[in-house]
């Protein structure tokens, strides 16, 4: 008797029993860190003492620090430039590649590859292609009598360097609207040439609004991403501070300086700015986002008023 119930109640919980290692790692290895991460930013910790609760000093002391104001305004002047172009260059390759023809594959793979390359290979990779005197662009711009700048080594041109690894990236995102286009049904095209739609039009009023969804994951991601840069400009810097991205900036203090209680509270102010920014894309998505089930919804809740 005592078996038969103990084997009840066993498969009464056995669902439970299955999930439990998944259960014991998400609070080991998840919500363990990030309350440990939100007490570490309240003390002044250096990884080998014991941490010292100080309060709001280390939220205070980031506000007064003219080198993480700095990383904050390098970051957002980036992350301003990069995310549009990126969305933009994106798309347009996606546009080009869209088409059957032969050997078309082997484009999109070559133009995909750079976004899974290593970071660390593209970024001594670019280092050699801004070389102020061996350098591939300045090399290219000698042959038509420009003068190329000093990319990395003149604090002017170092954003606008970062702004073009950032699309050199571009084959990502291509990806993702390529996808998209693919999806699109072919009848709508064909419906907007019979009405004379020249390329314009097709490309505003059907391509757009059907890559909708597409456009604001890639602007997602895209805010994500350029907030956390940090393999290339860390690996090869630039002239003056305009290469001290916020993430670097972090790093520097939490394993050059061993200030991890600082560096913590720097990554806090990382999230919220991202998850603000983040919601701010949600809470606007309605106006601009397209679904085309949303469309089809529509369209059965007016036949359904007509038929009344």
């Amino acid at each position: 008797m005592k078996v038969g119930l103990v084997k009840k109640n066993i498969k009464k919980y056995e669902g439970y029993i299955f999930i439990l290692p998944w259960i014991l790692g998400f609070f080991i290895f998840t919500i363990f860190p990030i309350g440990f991460a939100f007490y570490i930013g309240f003390t002044d910790w250096n990884s080998f003492t014991e941490p010292k609760f100080i309060g709001l000093d280390n939220y205070i002391s980031l506000f007064k620090d003219p080198n993480f104001l700095n990383s904050l305004k390098v970051t957002v002047i980036y992350a301003a430039f990069a995310i549009p172009l990126g969305i933009v260059s994106s798309l347009l390759i996606a546009v080009i590649v869209n088409v059957k023809v032969k050997g078309i594959y082997l484009f999109r793979t070559a133009l995909y590859l750079p976004a899974v390359v290593s970071g660390v290979s593209i970024a001594l990779l670019w280092r050699w292609i801004l070389d102020p005197d061996y350098g591939l662009i300045n090399f290219l711009l000698s042959y038509i009598g420009i003068s190329g700048p000093n990319w990395l080594g003149d604090p002017a041109w170092v954003l606008p360097s970062y702004v073009m690894m950032a699309i050199w990236g571009a084959g990502g995102g291509m990806l993702t609207y390529l996808a998209g286009l693919q999806d699109i049904p072919r009848s709508l095209y064909e419906s907007a040439e019979i009405d004379g739609a020249g390329w314009w039009t097709k490309f505003r009023h059907i391509t757009l609004p059907m890559l909708s969804p597409v456009i604001f994951y890639n602007l997602v991601m895209g805010i994500i991403g350029a907030f956390r840069k940090f393999n290339d400009a860390y690996i090869i810097g630039g002239a003056g501070n305009q290469a001290q991205f916020y993430m670097v900036y972090l790093y520097e203090n939490a394993f050059n300086f061993y200030k991890m209680g600082y560096a913590t509270a720097m990554a806090w102010i990382l999230f919220i700015i991202i998850l603000l920014l983040t919601l701010l894309v949600f809470k606007t998505s309605p106006l601009w986002v397209f679904y085309s089930g949303e469309l089809e919804n529509g369209k059965k809740k007016k036949t359904k008023n007509k038929s009344r």
